[in-house]
């Protein structure tokens, strides 16, 4: 069975591997990962749907659950972590969930276990108002397979991703991705292209549902979370990109303005008050070019 998954298979390209100098290794692994890009390509409409249905949990106050295991649960992790100093998102709200007791070393037999991935889900309290994204290169791992089937029993929001078509884990899941990206260049290590398709998706999900939800304002972080000193001269950096102002100014606004950078950008630009500032951006679900009267949809 695992021998006919298209990440298991031998790649014609590369079957003299051992025989290559490194720049050649290295040349030939880099037009194999060029391969990940139209194959993400041609999923985007389904990527799409998912993203669409992350903003509507997030909207509703629910969360964003990743699970999987070895590289696409790490993966998944990663993506998590870094949602809270990124887009000021609350840590509790986009979780990932690893194979394994939920650590960085994964216990690797735990991804057998259907019993696993729902007592995960139990543990978190998974509710209705959550989505559920499996990520497994396969498609078949067990761990994903039990997690999902109990979120669809929960009433939650199912979605997969995977690197095979006809993925076992798609008929779990009430949306999916198969990326299509070939053999990898080293038979069966899926942390390769299918590790590199799956990042860029995450990247995806977690980018423009928090577009979505009105946490960038032009091309800029404006949740961005200031917990050290590099990403407080990010934050002024940001206020005088969108506001043009100078670098006093911003310094001044970070205090004004209760280190919230949207409200700094509105306080500006609209010469109003902190608390007319924060009416706004409440009257208009947190987005900045709404509360500016810019943004009518």
């Amino acid at each position: 069975m695992l021998e006919k998954l298209i990440t298991e298979q031998r790649n014609p390209e590369t079957m003299d591997l051992d025989e290559l100098s490194t720049l050649e290794i290295i040349k030939k692994m880099n037009e194999e990962d060029n391969k990940v890009i139209d194959a993400v390509n041609k999923e985007l409409p389904a990527i799409a749907k998912i993203i669409d249905e992350v903003t509507l949990c997030l909207k509703k106050g629910g969360r964003l659950i990743y699970m999987g295991a070895g590289t696409s649960g790490r993966i998944g992790l990663l993506d998590a972590v870094e949602c809270p100093p990124t887009f000021g998102m609350d840590p509790s709200r986009v979780i990932g969930l690893l194979a394994g007791n939920n650590k960085d070393h994964a216990k690797e037999e735990a991804e057998d276990d259907p019993e696993l991935g729902k007592n995960d889900l139990q543990k978190i309290n998974l509710s209705p108002n959550d989505i559920v994204i499996g990520l497994a290169a396969s498609g078949r791992t067990p761990y994903i397979i039990g997690g999902l089937d109990y979120a669809n029993m929960m009433g939650a929001r199912t979605a997969a991703i995977s690197c095979n078509k006809n993925a076992e884990i798609s008929k779990h899941a009430k949306l999916f991705v198969e990326v299509d990206n070939g053999p990898e260049v080293l038979s069966g290590s899926t942390r390769l292209k299918a590790g590199t398709a799956q990042k860029m998706i995450c990247n995806m999900i977690s980018t423009a549902s928090m577009v979505n939800l009105g946490k960038v304002y032009e091309n800029l972080m404006v949740d961005v979370d200031v917990s050290n000193e590099k990403l407080y001269h990010r934050w002024i950096g940001i206020v005088m990109s969108a506001t043009g102002c100078d670098h006093e100014t911003a310094e001044t606004m970070y205090e004004l303005s209760e280190h919230s950078a949207k409200a700094a950008i509105c306080m500006i630009k609209l010469n109003c008050s902190l608390s007319k500032a924060k009416e706004l951006l409440e009257q208009n679900d947190g987005t900045i070019k709404k509360a500016l009267g810019i943004l009518v949809k």
